[in-house]
């Protein structure tokens, strides 16, 4: 005969280890705000066309007379009224900022993925193989490492130019010696453990352990550090861009629209340079904040007691 409490435990729903990652992330109202405004600038860069006031980089929507209007300030027209004002070229700057996050945020994504793939699997691949294989590789690594970023991309921007695709190869040139360093790391250790050395006696190739054996058990403190990397990719282009070396001015991003700003702040102009800056500042706290969180729960033991 089957007990109420049988009964019970029959029907609760089974304790995954996804529904313990989901309720120990949700744990933390500082994180859980953090991914709402999050997924709030992902939606607004994804749908900007749609939910922009205006194509701020579409001539034909520009009219001279609304160059520099102030906050809630109507158009010449009396049609639109400019909720964060304009620049001086009378663009919107609440659309010009949605657009500029768009591409902020595309560029961090995107050399963030690259740089994780390529760090990751010289990673593994070195702590797995050793030799001189690993010790080419982390001396790269240590190289790189020893130069600040921000010097290592300016470099390669003046010697390629401006671009997307051209700031993103440097923002991947500046990043990958972290992964590579990390995943080095977690392969030695778990290179030791007996899971890897049944799997070596078994016959299995070193591609298929790396892929199967390795990666699954590597890749959670790359995870964390491929969050908090979004995060610098977007200060760094921001960076790069304020000091006229990252995109040109037909792909805005929003260290761009903080340096068509700058130069009228002493002129009491301050909301062309204010709103994009408290845009990227909210960004890259916001994704701080969920990388924080992640590290607390895919490594229990930082977790606050």
């Amino acid at each position: 005969m089957t007990t109420p409490d049988q009964t019970t435990r029959k029907t609760l729903p089974e304790d995954t280890p996804f529904r313990r990652f989901v309720r120990q992330f949700f744990e933390s109202k500082i994180a859980t705000l953090g991914l709402v405004i999050l997924l709030l600038i992902l939606f607004a860069a994804i749908l900007a066309p749609l939910i922009s006031p205006q194509n701020p980089y579409d001539l034909g929507n520009l009219d001279v007379m609304d160059s520099r209007l102030e906050p809630g300030q109507l158009s010449a027209d009396g049609k639109l009224r400019f909720l964060m004002g304009t620049d001086e070229q009378g663009r919107d700057m609440l659309s010009a900022i949605i657009y500029g996050l768009r591409i902020s945020v595309a560029v961090g994504v995107i050399s963030t993925v690259i740089a994780l793939l390529i760090g990751l699997s010289l990673g593994l691949f070195a702590g797995y193989t050793g030799g001189k294989t690993e010790a080419l590789i982390m001396r790269i690594a240590d190289i790189q490492l020893s130069f600040p970023p921000i010097l290592i991309a300016l470099i390669l921007l003046a010697l390629t130019g401006q671009g997307v695709g051209k700031i993103i190869i440097a923002l991947v040139a500046v990043q990958w010696a972290y992964y590579a360093r990390t995943a080095r790391s977690a392969a030695l250790v778990e290179r030791k453990k007996e899971y890897i050395e049944a799997a070596v006696g078994l016959g299995l190739s070193p591609a298929r352990i790396i892929l199967r054996h390795l990666l699954p058990n590597c890749l959670p403190p790359l995870i964390v550090i491929a969050a908090l990397q979004v995060a610098s990719a977007i200060s760094l282009e921001a960076t790069l861009s304020f000091l006229g070396l990252g995109l040109p001015v037909t792909e805005p991003s929003l260290g761009l629209l903080i340096a068509n700003g700058f130069q009228y702040l002493l002129s009491g102009k301050y909301w062309i340079s204010f709103f994009p800056g408290i845009a990227l500042l909210v960004t890259v706290v916001a994704i701080n904040l969920v990388a924080d969180q992640l590290r607390d729960v895919l490594n229990p033991r930082l977790q606050t007691q």
